[in-house]
């Protein structure tokens, strides 16, 4: 009797402190035990379950002596908290083999399992083979539809419930928000109201989310104003979705306004205005918020490496992962990564994302698709094509990105046979090319001067993809055209395009005046062009010097001098010239006309000794 008094209070010990939280010290009690009993193991279980560790739960349930219904069911919820079918498949089997299939928490465990593993097929035949079911299983085979993107099963299972709760309408709410059907989202919304059901917390950070996909935000002023007249702006969830929706259409005085009124703040309240500040270029304030947050978290860290490396301040950012790996209890995750990567191939510094490389490989990301990706744009972007060739290669599961950052890798660096190379290979592989994708094949036709392929390219874009080219694809073409002197046949392709494609773009008027070379130079084409840069971006240089470069290429100084005049009566300047070399591991960078009297000595110097060099290679030539 002793000892099952002893069991019986040491399991009750457990499940106290598995409901508080403390798995560790759950475990501790459950490891001292002399004797257990199946509560004790379930026990533990929940405990594990409670504190979210599922792969801790599998590893005592591998160690169970004898499993039963409630076991199964802990360790089938473990399995889809990891998304992971091959696990659950294995338990499915195990609970088949011990007759252990028929209680309904059994069954709803196994449809959710698979629903959250995105398995609908699985869920749909394991919820088929129930005997007896509930809302809770309608509601998991539901999830199994909305996760899996079959968003036309999933309405018509939901039409056929024979009772719908708040969890049935927010799940099918939140598959349409999800999937890029907003206005589907808003309609199943009021159709929930006329039905008498009351919105609550979910609901209505659903409902923002599917605003911030909208083009203008007055749906989402509507649903802020529920929010207000329900009562749930003060759950810090709702108020966080909402500081991202005014975030989106760069409403930042409103998302400051939401911060400041909350009463109670999350971690996620703080990361998400860093954000805002983050997105909206107010780098100053960003940063004054994340030193002043009471706990910043891993997502914190990110938020300000991404932000500061889309900003333009990379060094700042690879600074900043410095100081954050600094850090014990902060580890870096894919996103932060990502992050890092992009700050390195913005920087153009190969030796820094070498090193972030190698800490990828020490954590075990190197396998994550989103950071080898990341690697692959680094490197190319960096000039070392072989590196990123060998992440590409190393990839088991390319998706489109891989593929594409791969043949814009080659492109940009003028290895143009080997991005077709790439494009075949996708197609063996039958993964369909995007508009993206064509960007980066005639980019590459563009640099190699492959325009025959490149007019193929972008004919079979539009009549055998249905891909409507973009202002990239029409730049590449006008400077293909450029290229070859073709300056009619670019003015035709434009004027074929002004239609489907804005044409009042920088990319593409510095493309067409390309099209205007020295050799066959058309004034009157070139003055158009110049005048509708003037008038869309009167304070860029970039059309004036172009025009002005070509009339003295062509012997015209005189109107090369109106074009310099017409440049300095509008307070127009040139940009200086800049170019950068990477010493040790530090970014050099050369402005045209900036002065360094501590060096400028030492760099004449160093000029006189390589002309002195250059005169004697030159006389031993002759000699020869």
């Amino acid at each position: 009797m002793a000892a099952v008094a002893g069991i019986a209070a040491a399991t009750s010990r457990i499940a106290s402190l598995g409901r508080a939280g403390d798995a560790a010290a759950a475990r501790a009690v459950f490891d001292a035990m002399p004797q257990r009993d199946a509560m004790a193991w379930n026990a533990m279980l929940t405990a594990y379950e409670r504190a979210a560790r599922p792969r801790d739960a599998l590893a005592l349930f591998a160690r169970a002596p004898a499993p039963d219904a409630y076991s199964l069911t802990a360790a089938l919820a473990a399995a889809g908290a990891l998304r992971c079918p091959a696990a659950g498949a294995q338990l499915h089997g195990r609970l088949l083999r011990l007759g252990l299939r028929a209680p309904l928490p059994v069954g709803n465990a196994l449809v959710a399992m698979y629903a959250k593993c995105a398995r609908a097929d699985d869920a749909m035949l394991a919820f088929r083979e129930m005997r007896d079911r509930n809302a809770l299983s309608w509601c998991s085979l539901l999830h199994a539809y909305v996760a899996s993107g079959h968003l036309r099963l999933a309405q018509e299972l939901f039409d056929e419930m024979p009772s719908r709760n708040n969890v049935a309408w927010n799940t099918l709410l939140m598959g349409y928000s999800r999937s890029g059907y907003p206005r589907q989202c808003l309609l199943l919304f009021n159709k929930m109201r006329m039905a008498g059901l009351a919105c609550d917390d979910a609901t209505l950070c659903i409902l923002v989310d599917a605003c911030t996909e909208l083009a203008h935000p007055s749906t989402g002023f509507a649903v802020h104003k529920i929010v207000l007249q329900s009562g749930w702006n003060a759950m810090a969830e709702v108020s966080n979705s909402l500081i991202s929706l005014y975030t989106k259409f760069s409403l930042l005085e409103d998302a400051v306004r939401i911060f400041e009124s909350m009463e109670v703040r999350t971690i996620v309240s703080w990361n998400s205005l860093i954000d805002a500040y983050m997105k909206l270029g107010y780098m100053e304030q960003a940063a004054s918020l994340f030193r002043s947050v009471p706990e910043n978290n891993v997502i914190s860290w990110t938020s300000m490496i991404g932000g500061l490396a889309r900003n333009g301040c990379a060094d700042e950012a690879l600074a900043l992962f410095v100081e954050m790996s600094a850090h014990e209890h902060i580890h870096p995750d894919d996103f932060t990564f990502g992050a890092v990567m992009h700050a390195c191939a913005t920087s153009v510094s190969l030796a820094s994302g070498r090193m972030v490389h190698g800490r990828v490989f020490q954590t075990g990301f190197v396998s994550y698709l989103y950071v080898a990706n990341s690697l692959m744009d680094m490197y190319a972007k960096c000039g070392d094509v072989e590196s990123a060739s060998n992440v590409f290669n190393g990839i088991f599961g390319k998706d489109l990105v891989s593929w594409n950052t791969m043949l814009f890798g080659f492109a940009i660096n003028g290895w143009a046979n080997e991005a077709l190379l790439v494009y075949e290979s996708m197609k063996s592989h039958e993964v369909c090319p995007d508009e993206v994708t064509f960007a980066g094949l005639l980019t590459a036709c563009s640099h190699s001067g492959l325009l025959e392929q490149g007019k193929i390219f972008f004919e079979s874009m539009v009549s055998v993809h249905g891909i409507q080219p973009k202002t990239e694809h029409l730049s590449c073409i006008l400077d293909m055209y450029a290229r070859s002197g073709n300056i009619t046949k670019a003015v035709e392709m434009l004027d074929q395009c002004s239609e489907t494609v804005p044409t009042h773009n920088s990319d593409i008027h510095e493309a067409l005046l390309s099209a205007c070379s020295s050799e066959h130079l058309n004034a009157r084409v070139a003055r158009k062009v110049v005048e509708d840069m003037v008038a869309t971006e009167p304070a860029r240089d970039a059309g004036y010097v172009m025009l002005s470069n070509l009339f003295c290429a062509s012997g015209q100084w005189k109107e090369a001098e109106r074009v310099r005049r017409a440049m300095a009566e509008h307070g127009v300047k040139k940009s200086p010239g800049c170019s950068w070399i990477e010493v040790k591991g530090a970014v050099k960078v050369f402005v045209s006309g900036a002065q360094d009297p501590g060096h400028r000595g030492f760099v004449h110097d160093v000029l006189r000794l390589l002309d002195g060099e250059i005169r004697n290679i030159t006389h031993c030539d002759v000699q020869s």
